[in-house]
């Protein structure tokens, strides 16, 4: 069978990866893929882009089924433009994206369903947020509504700062995200302690299947400190996610919100990540809903599936994944990013890399943001650029063995934080 993959970072890269282990496919091709998918014989890099000629390809190559990497694409509406044409394909119809592009959606709908959640308020007027603020002191988390790449979050420590994310939110509408009359908006939500972790599951319409649990690191620099990312590194299973919590989760957070999006007339179908926030006494409330997988959890979850993911994905486009059981490695998975020089503010593109290890049982690099020109050099194009990524029996051993990977690698201005994983290493 044939498969195409949408997308062209990390995740996508590790998806295809783990497809193209199936002895089923025989060919994944990846929309547009990077550097990484460009260079691994069993993958196909493909350069378009437009959502009417995917389906097109997808017609004229008789593609199996196709997987939506980011969120982009799901907001946009390819599944519902597919499945119009009656292609196959695993995702959340544009409706049922808003549970990620719109925060003002998503919180809403959890104050509907009684999911946990912090408390907060939705405003366009600024000087209602400013007041708000005002009102409730900090920490406070100001977000941007609607999609800024993993971010449009700032966790204000102090009211000025608060002040200054709404000032660059609403007025300058520096993420460029509107709404009704053109006009920017925000969520402002009280400020959550605990630990973080990234819950995600495979949902089909009716049933779920849970994934292993893992948890990312989104700042950028060691020690939790600097500013917010799109994740600076990742490690599966998470040592917080207890069975217990994990119980919890499914019974309080992720079977409520498939069974409220279907009571809501907008069944989800998809890859449904829940950004929790646990508490000291395992109690979990929902930061965010996301409808794809993570980026860079997917990663290591992908490094410890044993299973057919091939097949995995035909029983979720056909409604069946109650007639799934995952198989995982036991060991540790855990993935560091090397990211650009000027990341997350403005990252460089062009610089040369070199140094890849090839690939090791226990250790596979994945690309994220990098390109092959045209003289077969391996260049950056993005603000993470790969996502290396070791098996191990233990977290410490785990992270030991990518850092070692990582010394051999080498691009200008490289940066990576050298703690990933410290959280499940102290417990």
């Amino acid at each position: 069978m044939k498969l195409l993959v949408i997308g062209s970072g990390g995740r996508e890269h590790a998806l295809a990866w783990k497809l193209a282990q199936s002895p089923r496919v025989q060919t994944v091709y990846v929309a547009p893929g990077n550097g990484g998918t460009a260079l691994d014989s069993r993958l196909e890099n493909l350069q378009v882009a437009n959502a009417e000629e995917l389906a097109e390809f997808c017609v004229r190559e008789k593609i199996a089924y196709t997987v939506v990497g980011p969120e982009a694409p799901l907001a946009a509406g390819i599944v519902d433009g597919f499945r119009a044409r009656g292609l196959k394909i695993f995702g959340p119809t544009r409706a049922a994206a808003q549970l990620e592009s719109s925060k003002a959606f998503s919180k809403a709908f959890m104050a509907r369903h009684h999911i946990p959640t912090a408390a907060f308020a939705t405003f366009e007027d600024a000087a209602q947020a400013h007041a708000y603020v005002d009102q409730h002191g900090a920490p406070i988390v100001v977000k941007a509504d609607g999609l800024a790449a993993g971010k449009g979050v700032v966790v204000a420590q102090t009211a000025d700062e608060a002040h200054a994310a709404i000032d660059d939110m609403l007025q300058a509408n520096r993420y460029g995200v509107q709404h009704n009359a053109g006009r920017a908006r925000v969520v402002i939500e009280e400020f959550l302690q605990g630990e973080e972790a990234s819950f995600i599951v495979m949902v089909d319409g009716q049933h779920v299947l849970a994934l292993a649990s893992s948890q990312d690191h989104k700042r950028l620099l060691d020690g939790d400190q600097g500013p917010n990312t799109g994740g600076m590194g990742a490690y599966s299973p998470a040592p917080v996610v207890t069975p217990e919590v994990h119980a919890r989760v499914m019974r309080e957070i992720i079977l409520p919100t498939v069974k409220g999006m279907a009571a809501d007339g907008i069944p989800f179908t998809g890859f449904l990540y829940a950004g929790l926030m646990i508490d000291a006494s395992g109690r979990a409330k929902t930061l965010e809903f996301n409808c794809r997988m993570g980026d860079p959890e997917t990663q290591p979850i992908m490094a410890r599936l044993k299973s057919d993911l091939s097949v995995v994905f035909e029983k979720a486009i056909a409604g069946q994944l109650d007639q799934v059981e995952l198989e995982w490695d036991r060991r540790t998975a855990l993935g560091v990013v090397l990211a650009a020089h000027g990341y997350p503010e403005s990252p460089r593109k062009g610089d040369a890399i070199t140094g890849i290890p090839p690939e090791a049982d226990d250790c596979i690099t994945f690309h994220a943001g990098t390109t092959l020109d045209a003289q077969g050099v391996l260049r950056t194009s993005g603000g993470r650029v790969l996502a290396v990524t070791a098996l191990g029996d233990s977290p410490r051993i785990a992270q030991q063995r990518a850092y070692e990977a990582i010394n051999t690698i080498h691009f200008d201005g490289m940066q990576y934080r050298r703690d990933i994983g410290w959280r499940a290493i102290k417990r």
